[in-house]
């Protein structure tokens, strides 16, 4: 899912990581790879957020994704894998 600058505010305010801009020059290859989403890098490596209701809860929370790995020490190069679900929930819709 793409997220809105509020959005992405809203999301970076509730978890440790950089969202990708969106005319950096990996983001077209990521988007070949994955869809087009709006896509985080962190600590553990690439993630995104997906949409999700909470126990019938309004619209406008997001799960976390893992989508890839870090492949060494420096950060540089990601290995994908199947995608996996966190218990990672934000509220995108938040006042930040």
């Amino acid at each position: 899912m793409k997220l809105t600058e509020a959005r992405i505010d809203s999301a970076l305010h509730q978890i440790e990581a950089q969202a990708v801009p969106e005319n950096h020059p990996v983001t077209l290859q990521l988007s070949e790879l994955f869809g087009e989403h709006t896509f985080f890098l962190d600590a553990g490596g690439l993630t995104i957020i997906e949409p999700v209701q909470v126990d019938g809860g309004a619209d406008g929370m997001g799960r976390v994704v893992k989508l890839a790995r870090w492949g060494d020490d420096t950060h540089r190069n990601l290995a994908p894998h199947e995608p996996e679900y966190t218990d990672i929930v934000v509220a995108l819709d938040r006042a930040a």
